[in-house]
């Protein structure tokens, strides 16, 4: 099998050297539309120092499900039009949580353009529950 897929690439290098640099477009893509991330740890200290402020943006039935102890429930799809509710906390880091990770760069990326200092959560919440952390019902 490797040995099929190294005569591949000597003899098609001119293929592969395209879907490399492909790939890697994509990827840097990926990482400049998701903005900043935090692990939980820093999730953690920026709460812990009155630093930071979770905000989480999945539906209102998963958020009763379980959430991050003190995070306010504003879901994505009404996160621009509540943006107002988050004036009280211009000052100190939005952190954005979804189900994994995959909506929430987006949502940060939009904050950061309005004024305010925003990250997502790497991994959500499921990444949260991974690591054993507390959630609230």
């Amino acid at each position: 099998m490797v040995d099929h897929l190294i005569a591949f690439a000597t003899s098609h290098y001119l293929l592969v050297g395209a879907f490399v640099i492909l790939l890697a477009l994509l990827i840097a893509h990926e990482v400049s539309r998701g903005g900043r991330s935090v692990s939980t740890g820093e999730l953690t200290g920026l709460v812990n120092r009155d630093e930071g402020v979770v905000i989480d943006i999945r539906p209102a039935k998963d958020f009763a499900a379980g959430h991050i102890v003190g995070a306010l429930n504003i879901p994505q799809d009404k996160l621009m039009a509540r943006i107002a509710e988050l004036d009280k906390h211009k000052g100190k880091t939005l952190i954005l949580v979804d189900a994994a990770g995959q909506h929430s760069g987006t949502h940060a990326r939009e904050l950061l353009k309005a004024g305010y200092n925003a990250a997502k959560l790497s991994g959500g919440i499921a990444t949260w529950r991974a690591d054993n952390l507390p959630v609230v019902k």
